[in-house]
């Protein structure tokens, strides 16, 4: 048989294997068949929520897909995704590890994804008990707060001079001063500097390489080959982050050394006292480093872009932003600023953010889970080791649940019980269960004083030429979900 005959006849080979093997497996869940080798990969497609989210109008809420050499199953529903989230939790609490998180042994520390046992509980003690309870976010409101008036006095500029603000990157460099404050009792950057570009190149690129669909992911023989080079310049970042964590933990011990009376009321400070904490904080210097790189990823970009999807929307409807700011108003007052305590009573600003994590949840696709044995779901059994796909962003758009799916309607929250911490499956943007997002607590309070800030505060005009209805809402996806155009507006001063 010669080379172009066996290259005809190859795919026939390969398809008429999988139809045997389909066959006796037939308890998969229903998806579209694959092409020999490569599977389904093409189907993802550049936006894999929205190519995902189509293919389950056709296969349904959980489906089978063959990705490469791994086996996927995509769940698209709230009834699928409470069934492995809550009834059969024990069997997904693994994680899927792709190939970019194993640079410099990062998997092997980081909070996401080490399987459940007692370092991940000793991590999400730390973070429920020094970050995240609601003791500790009260205690630090007023740090939060003085990162807010430093947002405002740079609009208020910006306002003065008629120039205009790039919302996301404002919001990104309140998130991340406020982040670095709570950690090592520090800003990072400053509004339109240098600073901020370079941070968010290495958070941000370091976010870009894990989410890049990998051949090493999908076909585990490529690992040692990392083809697309997409491990080797996840290890750039990372080394550049834990370079510069070092760095603050070496300036620290140096400045305890010289001036023992000298304490940070921090993160770091407690992370390298376990005494003032607990014993079972007793971490080592990489532990430290690579649990502060977790931290300080992913509660950074995620809270900016939940700030400029909710001002892009809003914006988008005159009308909405107008039933917010009479809002603020008249419960907080006009020349008052916004506390944290105000926020139970702004019941429009929370189904506002509400309808914005319907539309644009912070991570799609959720982070990948893997089952850990097999199981049975629906009459369909789920493969041990297959990936598990949580698409939030398919929930949120799905017709049958939300009416007029695409567009941007708070209202529908004023007069339903519905949130998205974790117990309605209709809205799961931060997941659900044990691996639900630990700084939930956090990103909800600052998304929505710096949104509240923003919209109390200043009107804003678009650039001119721009309508409100024209504003782009295209998605770059990604671990998060950004805008592919960044929004601009001009702040006036009330």
């Amino acid at each position: 048989m010669d080379f172009v005959t066996m290259l005809l006849v190859l795919p026939f080979v390969f398809l008429t294997g999988f139809y045997v093997l389909r066959s006796k497996n037939s308890k998969l869940p229903p998806g579209p068949y694959p092409f020999p080798i490569i599977g389904n990969l093409l189907q993802l497609g550049r936006n894999p929520h929205i190519s995902l989210a189509k293919l389950s109008k056709t296969y349904g809420p959980l489906m089978y897909l063959k990705l490469g050499s791994l086996k996927t199953i995509v769940v698209s529903s709230p009834d699928m995704a409470k069934e492995v989230l809550q009834k059969h939790d024990q069997a997904f609490t693994g994680r899927f590890i792709p190939v970019a998180a194993e640079a410099l042994d990062h998997h092997k520390l980081c909070i996401a994804y080490l399987p459940v046992g007692n370092e991940w509980r000793k991590y999400r003690k730390i973070c429920r008990e020094q970050m995240f309870s609601t003791s500790r976010l009260d205690a630090s409101q007023g740090l939060r707060q003085e990162k807010l008036e430093k947002l405002c006095e740079y609009v208020r500029k910006c306002a003065v001079s008629g120039r205009v603000v790039n919302i996301g990157e404002a919001a990104y460099t309140t998130t991340l001063n406020l982040m670095s404050a709570t950690l090592f009792s520090t800003e990072f950057a400053q509004f339109d500097s240098d600073a901020v570009q370079e941070m968010k190149l290495v958070i941000g690129g370091y976010l870009r390489v894990i989410a890049i669909p990998n051949l090493a992911d999908f076909f585990p023989a490529l690992k040692m080959i990392d083809p697309q080079g997409i491990k080797k310049e996840s290890e750039i970042y990372t080394a550049k982050m834990l370079s510069m964590l070092d760095d603050i933990i070496n300036q620290r011990v140096k400045s305890r050394d010289d001036d023992h009376s000298s304490r940070n009321d921090d993160l770091l400070e407690v992370l390298l006292n376990p005494t003032q904490g607990n014993d079972d904080y007793d971490l080592t210097r990489e532990d430290i480093k690579h649990f502060l790189t977790d931290l300080l990823i992913g509660g950074t970009d995620t809270s900016a872009d939940l700030v400029e999807w909710g001002m892009t929307e809003l914006l988008r409807n005159p009308n909405k932003m107008s039933k917010a700011k009479d809002e603020l108003r008249v419960v907080i007052g006009e020349n008052n600023r916004i506390k944290e305590s105000d926020i139970s009573r702004l019941p429009y600003l929370q189904a506002v953010m509400k309808e914005n994590l319907r539309l644009h949840p912070v991570v799609p696709l959720l982070v990948p889970k893997k089952t850990e044995v097999d199981v049975e779901i629906n009459g369909y059994m789920i493969p041990k080791n297959a990936q598990l796909v949580i698409n939030a962003w398919a929930i949120g758009k799905d017709p049958s649940i939300w009416s007029n799916s695409d567009s941007f309607e708070p209202e529908r929250f004023l007069n339903n019980k519905i949130d998205y911490k974790g117990q309605d499956f209709e809205l799961i943007p931060f997941g659900s269960g044990r691996r639900i997002c630990p700084g939930l607590p956090l990103a909800s309070r600052m998304s929505h004083l710096m949104l509240a800030s923003l919209i109390h505060n200043f009107n804003w005009k678009l650039e001119p030429g721009v309508k409100p209805e024209e504003l782009d809402t295209n998605e770059k996806f990604g671990l998060t979900l950004h805008k592919v155009v960044p929004l601009k507006a001009v702040p006036i001063i009330l």
